[in-house]
């Protein structure tokens, strides 16, 4: 847990309260007891288990550690308290219109989970350690994608989520906070950019179709070829693919049929003549 600051921690005499404030707590104290039975709602005090309670006796922290959870103590006329939640809070990161390296204006936004591990540090370093951290999240968004450009903003987003939570972190560590995970919620691309990209995107699929079909073709061509230079070998593969086809014709219920005359037979008619 951090305390007020290094100057304070320096200082031997700053947690003490003199001789005046002494007087005053002993006054105090003697006012409790001399009014015991009704002093005691205003003495006692409780803290849930996820709270702590931070002591300000005459404007100085009593002790560097908080007090909870349970019951304690604290006299009504010098003491002061302030309750901490230590439990985890998330907030919505507004969208922020950022201008990426490629000169790509997008709009983004986030969310961040925190905890409170100091409540001493998050108390007497920063004025309101949750306003601060929203404020410190959005500039830090708008300066880690700042540096990137827009196809590693679309495909990089664990990354930048993880160089996020680290930067969060080191920042809000004086004010007890601790960053626990950064999201990156929502990336909004301007019309015009969705378009052209769509774009882009069909034309690359259409030519990866179009080099796949001409990969296609030339390789049943190969095939043709050397299916040919079989048939020619032998003039009965022929013959017995044309046996083939009419199979597979008769197959499908089909009332007609076409009858592939072989050229062979009639050239055989045509020498008789």
């Amino acid at each position: 847990c951090i305390f007020y600051s290094k100057e304070g921690l320096k200082n031997k005499n700053s947690g003490k309260l003199g001789c005046f404030g002494w007087l005053l707590v002993i006054i105090s104290f003697i006012l409790v007891i001399l009014m015991f039975p009704v002093t005691l709602f205003m003495c006692v005090k409780i803290v849930k288990e996820y709270e702590r309670a931070v002591i300000f006796r005459l404007g100085r922290i009593t002790d560097r550690k908080p007090k909870g959870p349970g019951m304690f103590f604290i006299l009504p006329c010098t003491d002061a308290f302030v309750k901490v939640d230590l439990r985890t809070v998330s907030f919505d990161i507004p969208p922020q219109e950022i201008l990426t390296k490629d000169s790509v204006t997008v709009c983004v936004d986030g969310v961040v989970y925190f905890r409170i591990h100091c409540p001493i540090s998050a108390v007497a370093n920063v004025s309101n350690a949750h306003s601060s951290t929203r404020l410190l999240a959005q500039t830090t968004l708008r300066n880690a994608l700042g540096t990137k450009n827009l196809a590693e903003l679309l495909s990089d987003r664990e990354g930048i989520s993880h160089s996020m939570q680290e930067s969060l972190d080191e920042a809000t560590d004086p004010w007890g906070i601790k960053v626990e995970r950064v999201e990156i919620k929502d990336v909004k691309l301007p019309q015009q950019l969705q378009r052209a990209m769509a774009a882009e995107a069909e034309a690359s699929r259409e030519a990866r179709a179009k080099i796949i079909a001409a990969e296609g073709e030339m390789k049943a061509s190969r095939a043709l070829k050397e299916a040919s230079l079989v048939i020619a070998e032998s003039p009965s593969a022929l013959q017995l693919r044309y046996l083939q086809t009419l199979n597979t014709i008769a197959a499908e219920k089909n009332s007609t049929i076409v009858f592939p005359l072989p050229i062979d037979i009639l050239h055989n008619f045509m020498e008789r003549k």
